[in-house]
């Protein structure tokens, strides 16, 4: 690392490659802040962070857009900034973001896997090599230690600068434009692990696989996933014109949500009349999927991150054997299981969160051979990570992934009406 004469740049400049500055721009949240994201966040001048042995300083040319930063606005379900101290960081504030692209500025004494100059995207998982648990031949990211960047942690991508685990650092696809290297390492890296680390239920050629939310981050990337090991993927969307994205994507078809009201938590089963209309509601949900593959054929895998409302749906419809396997809860953290459809016929419910290295190395390897694309429908300029935040709040978010350009050409930002 090389002191600059400069103390910080301007958004948009790039110092030499090399050259660190001393301050930088940032979009900080501070306790005082929480509630709103478009409140939430300011642009302060910082400090750039200082890194160690193992960790990597990388110049931000893109962000990536996630609901994690919604919640570190809002300061629930965790108020982040009280981890940060926990783990030590006595800053006070919060600088979210846990997608990124950008080049290698400076590298930590112990660093072999990049070298200053190198063009990278960053996924999101953190941990430390030493907990006993992954010496021990365990799974990074199920680790005690282990964290999501940018959420988590402090110094995520919506800075000039970002610090990361030299680990979190793979090639930058050279087809893709920044900002589009921005859009889909988390939600990718996600999709990945839960399409294909539950052995036996890895996606596989004729697998239907039913994929809830569709059009919008995960859904957009399990879709193409799937259909890159062969799979037959059916979309649950909100309307006929996302549908029709999803079908672009690589869908067989969708499903439209808002032809059935049987949403949330089922009657009790000793409710013979309720729980029957509801049954009926959940059949009809099934045949609907049967008219899209064509054939009485249910999904071997079910794609969940909705939770309350649909899990049992997802659950009634899954095949004999099948898995439903889930890594949200965005209408609600309370799921009914009839439980006689999971033993009787052997289905199974798992969860999934993030990804390890090797899974973050596979969703990228998909990008660069162009099996899968970031999905990316706009990028806007680093002062509206507030007002993006705030549209995805408000469910208001376009399909597909979204990405703020930081340092990064100003070309083919979008306005913001």
């Amino acid at each position: 690392m090389t002191a600059g004469t400069t103390n910080i740049y301007g958004i948009g400049e790039s110092p030499p490659i090399g050259e660190v500055p001393e301050r930088m721009y940032a979009q900080v949240i501070r306790r005082e802040r929480f509630g709103e994201p478009s409140n939430a966040f300011q642009i302060e001048q910082v400090p750039v962070p200082e890194i160690g042995p193992n960790e990597v300083l990388v110049h931000v040319m893109a962000a990536g857009i996630n609901y994690n930063n919604v919640w570190a606005a809002l300061g629930a379900p965790v108020d982040v900034i009280r981890v940060h101290a926990q783990l030590g960081d006595e800053s006070g504030y919060h600088i979210g973001g846990s997608d990124a692209s950008g080049i290698v500025y400076a590298t930590g004494s112990d660093v072999t896997n990049v070298r200053v100059g190198d063009r990278v995207v960053v996924h999101c998982g953190y941990w430390d090599d030493d907990d006993p648990f992954i010496k021990a031949g365990g799974d990074p990211i199920i680790a005690p230690s282990a964290k999501i960047w940018g959420y988590e942690t402090n110094w995520g991508s919506f800075a000039q600068f970002t610090k990361v685990q030299a680990h979190q650092c793979l090639p930058k696809p050279e087809h893709l434009t920044w900002e589009a290297a921005a859009a889909y390492m988390l939600v990718g890296a996600t999709v990945y692990r839960m399409l294909t680390n539950w052995t036996p239920h890895n996606v596989q050629e004729g697998d239907v696989a039913l994929v809830w939310g569709g059009s919008g981050g995960l859904g957009s990337i399990a879709i193409q996933v799937t259909r890159a090991f062969g799979g037959i993927p059916v979309a649950v969307t909100s309307s006929d014109e996302k549908g029709e994205y999803c079908k672009q994507l690589g869908a067989e078809g969708y499903i439209n949500r808002k032809d059935f009201d049987h949403w949330g938590l089922p009657p009790h089963w000793t409710d013979d009349e309720g729980y029957g209309t509801w049954v009926k509601g959940a059949r009809a949900f099934g045949k609907a999927l049967w008219d899209v593959v064509g054939e009485r054929k249910n999904p071997r895998i079910v794609f969940e991150h909705p939770g309350e409302d649909t899990i049992p749906t997802s659950i009634f419809v899954c095949d004999n054997g099948g898995m439903v396997v889930i890594c949200a809860g965005t209408t609600g953290y309370n799921a009914v299981v009839d439980l006689r459809y999971l033993w009787m016929r052997q289905k199974r419910f798992q969860g999934s969160h993030f990804a390890n290295d090797e899974q973050a190395k596979g969703i990228n390897d998909l990008v660069i051979q162009k099996k899968v694309d970031p999905a990316l429908s706009k990028a806007y300029s680093f002062d509206d990570v507030g007002t993006v935040h705030q549209l995805m709040y408000e469910g208001k978010q376009p399909d597909g992934n979204m990405a703020v350009l930081v340092s990064a050409p100003r070309e083919g930002l979008t306005d913001l009406e």
